[in-house]
């Protein structure tokens, strides 16, 4: 059988094989268009039944090829009987039979088929049914056929009483479901028969090659609209033109080609040197390769200058209402709940992170609190008006620099930081607006591959960095314990010791007002059992050579760190992998990332260690109580203050301007497949607008984060259902909706009233899910493939395309130069000039 490509059933009769490319050999192709030649030909037959599509064709054979009446009526008998096919069964099937059938695997006293009677006529076999059979409509197979296939059937075999061989072809006008003869019920359209006497042996793979060009997807174009017979001898001439031919000796005919992971599409295969026509280069070239012009990320109107003021958003509104009842519609999924649980654990930790430094640097003017309430108010906002809704909002480095130098500033001028701040705010929101109504985002069609391969790798680098770092701080908070040797067991003790510090006869001296001194009494006995904080709480204190000992936290830590970033990359590429059903690897590739957390947050449950948690704070108060949740634009600092502030609000503009539009160019390749259109300026209009609310309420400044995005629409991708045996699922495009980016940010809101519930998540967990999502967008850019280009001799080098095109020492060249600009722009983003990283992108 064939979908798209070959199955056979093994010799034992039981299993139908792996999917394979069929090999053919070449003469089979001329005796097929020898056969289309000279035989039947019915193109566009009425027809409703098999026995009326069998008579017609016998009854319209050619003079020269015309059967004797007896021949033909037991041809037409032969015909009509029912085939026998290969059931597919399921695993629970398989077992079931071979527990009720005690005569399997021709045990001792069981009776064994005579293998003569297989072909004999002693078992009389019933004509094809009408209407399918119970097994028809219960085959499992049917799941890997796609919606709105065609079935095609061929018969071919040896027969006694035909003298010269019979073939036939035949097109039905219309799908026609023929009863049983199909292995499942499908409308059939196309029929090839081929029968003859038994000394020519060449009839079964002349059915294999007839079985093989109606799976080509160009001959089921000129088999559906050819008019002669010429058309698909024509058709047969074309397949042969790209026919390559393996020279015996040099392979082994009986091996099985495995399908390979991608197949050239029709339209490629008809275009004369389509590779040659584009372009492979790479400064000039998008992350997906396939730009409309030199520097512009997509083919459209979406960057194309209007010529009016805020003619881009208008376009960008009108492009995007049509999609907003979809928005929604659209996330009725069970992914979109991975998706929601996924972005909400990263957006957390990135708030606790981003609002624990804000306040380090900011004397907590902002801090936790703040991150998650304007995490949650800016992102809801975002995701509800937004022009690309799957981008996540976050507080970003180059601003947390800013946020450091602008308070420093404030501090040594006597000036009211978050007045200062404000004004500040205010002004880049003007600026923004006066970007949007200039249809400034037009300038994203300059950005090159090696702008946003850099922007990405920085951003993705930075991720991994802080990961990492969080987890070697624990050595810090919980220090390994180095000194411990497990010989010296019997001398380690800790006791709790009461006694009073001080001594009584020094404190008469001192005082000179000397009470009677008692009688020396021992100290009153330490209480069994007291814990350590009960011991202090009493006045004692510890002593012992174990009292500083602590569990290996850190070292727990990172076993929870490095299995849960295992974890996660494991389970999400189970969805490729060999075992189970193919619904049961999606669903656990889809929720990999939640069944690693569970499965981490499990494990430190049963050891029991007291690991760093998840603290989300649990009251709505500002974090600093000197501060309210209103900033006044004047009062604490001169009237002049609220012009001077334009000056560092234009490099602010500036900031928030490039990292917002890189992340967008990132976010809208066409490799992701978007149907439903950017939104650039309308992105950059919500971002500017939001600086308002945000610079009054005294929140911080948000901008798309680049990693989180990626992670959130990674977690959105669509496959196809259905896909053929051996044919890999192929993949559709993004799950577009609002739903998961309003859920996540929700979620983030009234997480202040969620802290009992988060705070048994082990901040190594959600680290270790930080390493994940950076690891996970570093390798989406091709400059990882060509760094790894960089370390592999030419012959082990993989097939890519730029390779065939571009000479390797330009390749390496262009690498090179990337990474020290990488090196650079790392080594800018560690000093107090990160505020213009982005400029320098």
């Amino acid at each position: 059988r064939w979908i798209k490509f070959e199955e056979k059933v093994e010799d034992g009769g039981e299993r139908w094989s792996a999917p394979h490319i069929p090999a053919l050999p070449l003469h089979s192709l001329f005796q097929l268009r020898m056969c289309l030649q000279k035989g039947t030909m019915l193109l566009d037959l009425d027809a409703t039944s098999f026995k009326e599509i069998i008579d017609k064709a016998l009854s319209e054979q050619p003079e020269e090829a015309e059967l004797q009446p007896a021949q033909r009526e037991c041809l037409a008998a032969l015909l009509l009987l029912q085939p026998q096919h290969q059931p597919t069964k399921s695993l629970l099937q398989l077992l079931t039979e071979l527990g009720l059938s005690p005569c399997q695997g021709r045990k001792p006293g069981c009776p064994t088929r005579h293998p003569g009677k297989a072909k004999g006529r002693s078992e009389p076999r019933m004509q094809v049914s009408k209407t399918p059979l119970k097994e028809q409509l219960r085959n499992r197979f049917k799941k890997k056929v796609p919606p709105g296939a065609e079935a095609a059937h061929v018969a071919v075999g040896e027969v006694e009483f035909l003298e010269k061989p019979f073939a036939a072809f035949i097109r039905l006008r219309r799908g026609v479901s023929l009863g049983s003869l199909a292995e499942v019920s499908l409308p059939s359209r196309f029929l090839f028969i081929l029968l003859g006497p038994p000394k020519v042996k060449a009839y079964h793979e002349v059915g294999r090659a007839m079985a093989t060009l109606l799976t080509d997807e160009l001959f089921q174009r000129v088999a559906w609209q050819a008019e002669h017979r010429e058309d698909l001898i024509t058709g047969i001439e074309a397949f042969l033109d790209e026919l390559i031919v393996l020279p015996p000796g040099k392979w082994d005919p009986s091996a099985r080609i495995p399908p390979p992971s991608h197949l050239p599409s029709p339209r490629r295969r008809t275009a004369v040197d389509a590779l040659d026509q584009q372009p492979h280069g790479n400064g000039h070239m998008t992350a997906a390769g396939d730009r409309g012009h030199p520097g512009h990320p997509r083919s459209g109107e979406e960057l194309e200058r209007t010529g009016r003021l805020f003619g881009g958003l208008l376009r960008d509104i009108r492009r995007k209402a049509p999609w907003y009842g979809s928005d929604f519609s659209d996330a009725l999924h069970p992914q979109c709940l991975s998706a929601v649980l996924y972005i909400y654990l990263a957006t957390v930790t990135n708030a606790i992170t981003f609002g624990g430094m804000l306040g380090d640097a900011t004397a907590n003017m902002q801090g936790v609190l703040e991150s998650f309430l304007g995490t949650a108010f800016a992102g809801f906002i975002f995701c509800l008006f937004s022009g690309q809704p799957l981008t996540i909002l976050s507080s970003t480095g180059p601003v947390l620099v800013f946020e450091r130098l602008l308070f420093s500033f404030s501090q040594d001028h006597s000036l009211d930081y978050l007045e200062l701040r404000l004004w500040i705010g205010l002004w880049v929101a003007f600026f923004g607006v006066v970007l949007v109504a200039t249809e400034a985002s037009h300038l994203v069609r300059y950005f090159t591959r090696f702008t946003e391969e850099g922007f990405c790798a920085l951003i993705s680098l930075i991720f991994i960095y802080d990961s990492l770092k969080k987890m070697l701080s624990l050595a810090d908070a919980f220090p390994i314990n180095w000194q411990y040797r497990l010989d010296n067991v019997t001398s380690y003790s800790c006791t709790c010791n009461l006694r009073r510090l001080f001594n009584p006869i020094l404190t008469c001296l001192v005082t000179l007002q000397c009470p009677p001194i008692p009688s020396i009494q021992s100290p009153p006995a330490t209480p069994a059992g007291l814990s350590r904080t009960q011991c202090l709480d009493r006045g004692g204190h510890l002593l012992g050579t174990s009292c500083q000992y602590v569990p290996d936290v850190t070292l727990i830590s990172f076993l929870l760190f490095g299995g849960t970033f295992l974890f996660c990359t494991t389970l999400k590429h189970f969805r490729s992998s060999r075992y189970f059903p193919m619904g049961v690897r999606k669903l656990v590739s889809d929720f990999a990332v939640i069944l690693a957390i569970l499965a981490s947050c499990a494990a430190d449950a049963v050891l029991g260690l007291e690991t760093p948690k998840l603290l989300v704070p649990s009251e709505l108060k500002p974090t600093n109580p000197a501060r309210g949740w209103i900033i006044f634009p004047f009062g604490a600092n001169p009237w002049w203050v609220c012009l001077v502030s334009a000056v560092p609000a234009v490099l602010v503009t500036i900031l928030i301007f490039m990292d917002q539009q890189i992340t967008a160019v990132i976010l809208n390749r066409r490799e992701y497949k978007l149907q439903k259109g950017a939104g650039f300026h309308l992105d950059l209009l919500c971002v500017s607008l939001l600086m308002v609310v945000t610079s009054v309420t005294g929140l911080p400044w948000y901008v798309s984060a680049t990693v989180i995005s990626l992670a959130h629409m990674e977690s959105l991708r669509k496959e196809s259902a259905t896909s053929a045996p051996g044919e890999h699922p192929e993949f559709l495009g993004i799950r577009e909706q609002r739903l998961t980016g309003l859920a996540v940010f929700i979620l983030t809101g009234v997480s202040v009233f969620m802290a009992p519930v988060l705070q048994h998540i082990p901040m190594p967990v959600l680290y270790g899910v930080f390493l994940h999502m950076g690891v996970t967008a570093l390798n989406s850019i091709q400059l990882m493939d060509r760094v790894r280009l960089l370390l592999m001799p030419a012959k082990h080098q993989p097939d890519l395309a730029y390779l065939r095109h571009v000479p390797l020492r330009r390749v390496h060249l262009f690498t090179i130069v990337q990474l020290l600009c990488l090196a650079l722009l790392w080594v800018l983003k560690s000093t107090v000039a990160a505020i213009i990283f982005p400029v320098m992108v």
